[in-house]
């Protein structure tokens, strides 16, 4: 086994990834998801809103991390719409306001087409300035954002009615990449505003620099992929019931299969090579 050609593995870690996707798409099936403390509580705080709140919701990333981040945002996207809420999205990345605009033609206008641009969502899009953006729109919103991505002033647009700073928004979700997101959140948005409830959807990587901040000034959070397949379970449990649901509401679940083969693989690599180490050593130690 100490010869073993590496290809093998690599053979084998392809397969552990391919055959759970193969699996999936003859059969539609995902394995059942089991919501953590940090999901479930992003799905209560959506599902504590009365009808008709407005919503801040940050796209906060770019094409990079959309294989992690691109799924909650679809799912945040059509709990928030069933609810019947209003989200008024912005973004801190360049890049946010196209993500933001694939996710509401995938979501509202395919499935949901009788809500108004406008009056029903809106898109406000990218304002540079990083934290700065935060700050300002702690105390002054339309300075920051005066018109939406087509370039109609917020003045005239129904779902800005009464919105002055970001205090105003009874619910604020960031999807976030990195800098700026989930942490800048908190520390220019969250402390300031001690009423508003704070939800964040972040990358495995960002996860450990906001972990600390919940249950505190973070109400809830979606870590990684796995945060994301948890809570679009619970999304699909509360729509969908027993019916079938679209692929794009299940790609959080197809996509932890793959990742759950490929640890096991590494995990039993990293076991037999342990015991290989230490039956050669033995080997050794008793050898004449």
């Amino acid at each position: 086994m100490s010869g073993l050609d590496r290809r093998w593995i690599y053979l084998a870690m392809m397969l552990a990834v391919a055959l759970p996707i193969l699996w999936n798409g003859v059969t539609g099936k995902t394995f059942p998801e089991s919501p953590t403390p940090p999901s479930q509580a992003c799905f209560d705080a959506i599902e504590a809103l009365p009808e008709g709140s407005r919503v801040l919701v940050s796209f906060d990333y770019d094409p990079a991390s959309e294989g992690e981040l691109a799924p909650m945002a679809t799912s945040f996207m059509r709990h928030l719409m069933h609810k019947r809420l209003k989200p008024v999205v912005i973004a801190l990345w360049p890049l946010g306001p196209t993500k933001a605009e694939e996710t509401i033609a995938s979501v509202i206008k395919t499935d949901f087409p009788d809500r108004v641009n406008g009056k029903d969502f809106v898109n406000l899009g990218f304002q540079t300035g990083n934290e700065g953006v935060l700050k300002v729109i702690g105390t002054d919103f339309r300075k920051q954002f005066p018109v939406d991505r087509s370039g109609t002033p917020v003045d005239r647009l129904p779902i800005m009615e009464g919105i002055t700073k970001a205090g105003d928004f009874p619910l604020v979700i960031t999807i976030s990449a990195g800098y700026p997101g989930g942490k800048e959140w908190v520390q220019y948005v969250s402390s300031s505003n001690p009423g508003l409830v704070l939800l964040a959807g972040v990358t495995g990587v960002q996860a450990s620099q906001v972990y600390s901040y919940y249950p505190g000034q973070l109400r809830g959070m979606l870590a990684a992929i796995k945060g994301a397949a948890e809570y679009e379970a619970l999304v699909s449990a509360a729509i969908d019931g027993d019916r079938v649901t679209a692929p794009k509401y299940t790609e959080a679940r197809r996509r932890m299969a793959p990742q759950l083969f490929g640890h096991l693989l590494l995990i039993a690599l990293i076991v037999l090579g342990n015991a290989m180490y230490f039956a050669q050593k033995r080997c050794k130690a008793v050898a004449p």
